[in-house]
């Protein structure tokens, strides 16, 4: 192998290992400080300049998609053991709560999100993380309206957003758990089909 070879693959190596450590140090900032958090102190704990940091990164949005991208296997894991599910009521609802908990993985989380999906830029590294959420959010709905157990009026873009607000209230600490289940119950009342109505 010749010298610039070698360089070359020193050069790939550094670059993989930079990554990899600006990824563990943002989720350990996220996870502490929410995701308003220092890009100048996330770099300094991977032990590289910001420059480093921004030619991986450009945009905060940037980092956090690829943090969110290494936590969605869990998320990928729950709907595997959703999919199981014969009822699609109740996989539609798992679902949604599955969802709860991927948007309060760090303090802050749903604003940047809710943006994203509102504003459907294909710049927003966000976008496309939602885009697929909101699909898959779609189709349990379709499932369920087959059913009667969902009002054909209802939207996966909906229910997205409802699962967004109730993680966000959650984030806040201005409610308990009695408060957040009454909530969930008044949004499952508003996309349930009713006796009366189907």
């Amino acid at each position: 192998m010749s010298a610039e070879e070698q360089q070359g693959r020193r050069l790939r190596a550094d670059v993989q290992r930079n990554r990899a450590a600006l990824l563990e140090a943002a989720q350990r900032h996220f996870l502490k400080y929410g995701v308003g958090t220092s890009l100048e102190a996330v770099a300094k704990e991977a032990g590289v300049g910001p420059g480093t940091l921004y030619r991986h990164f450009p945009t905060r949005e940037a980092l956090l998609a690829a943090v969110l991208q290494t936590r969605s296997e869990e998320l990928v894991a729950r709907r595997a053991d959703i999919e199981r599910l014969g009822d699609a009521s109740e996989a539609l609802e798992q679902w949604l709560r599955a969802m709860e908990e991927y948007f309060s993985s760090f303090s802050g989380l749903p604003e940047p999100l809710m943006a994203a999906a509102r504003a459907q830029d294909p710049g927003n590294p966000l976008t496309l993380p939602c885009d697929i959420l909101i699909t898959t959010t779609d189709r349990y709905v379709r499932a369920a309206q087959l059913t009667g157990h969902v009002r054909p009026s209802v939207t996966g873009y909906d229910l997205f957003l409802a699962a967004i607000s109730v993680a966000w209230i959650s984030g806040t600490g201005a409610t308990d758990a009695e408060s957040l289940g009454r909530l969930r119950a008044l949004i499952e009342s508003g996309y349930r089909e009713r006796d009366d109505e189907a």
